[in-house]
């Protein structure tokens, strides 16, 4: 009896120390890729930028992060992380170049969610989109991302009124933005996120940009258009 006391003492207290080790591993490999998907992130928020803002310090544009509510919108279910960068672009007009970035979550990937961050003027022009994180398929929906092919530039410069009614969606819907051959729930999703980031800026415009009232509204850029 002792000694089955004591394998099962000793086959217990294995069990322990394995656990401690595999619990501090992961609490060890999950700090690290955090903080290399921060350090990712910092770097693809400058990518997102309208060319006159894209020279701002990284530090800076962190510095100057912002809390959001929930926004179903934006697939956001709690308060979220915004950036917005801004500099002085006309001194004697006194006109500012200001940009929103906001992470956007696509729900409906073709192997879940798609997460974005999305760079959107105060004028509700797209400056930059890019993908964070995805779980689609290599070699046919990881193509959203920019190291893979340059589908993802496509958004830049186009709003809420470019293109028309029915062009924001996918080729084979109808839309101007392509899809990729066998794989179009991937770029449909991007597509559906990124118009509907535009949409949440043209409706928060004031919360977003209500200190600079020199900068041209969505409405005012749709008016103009037409």
């Amino acid at each position: 009896r002792r000694a089955i006391l004591r394998a099962a003492v000793g086959l217990g207290l294995f069990a322990m120390l394995t656990a401690g080790i595999v619990a501090g591993t992961r609490a060890l490999t999950a700090e690290r890729i955090a903080d290399n998907r921060q350090a990712s992130q910092h770097g693809q928020l400058v990518e997102v930028l309208p060319e006159g803002l894209a020279d701002l310090d990284i530090q800076r544009l962190v510095d100057a992060a912002f809390t959001l509510p929930a926004s179903p919108a934006l697939g956001q279910k709690a308060p979220f992380t915004a950036w917005r960068a801004s500099k002085q672009a006309d001194q004697e007009e006194g006109r500012q170049d200001a940009a929103v970035v906001l992470p956007v979550i696509a729900p409906n990937g073709y192997s879940g969610d798609i997460e974005l961050l999305v760079g959107i003027t105060a004028s509700g022009t797209i400056s930059g989109v890019r993908v964070t994180r995805h779980q689609e398929t290599p070699g046919l929906g990881d193509a959203i991302e920019s190291r893979k092919s340059d589908w993802i530039e496509d958004f830049t410069s186009h709003s809420l009124g470019d293109p028309g009614p029915g062009g924001w969606a996918v080729t084979k819907d109808g839309g101007d933005f392509d899809a990729f051959t066998g794989a179009t729930i991937t770029p449909r999703a991007v597509v559906d996120a990124v118009h509907r980031s535009l949409g949440y800026v043209r409706d928060h415009h004031e919360r977003l940009f209500g200190d600079m009232p020199d900068t041209p509204t969505p409405d005012a850029e749709r008016q103009e258009e037409m």
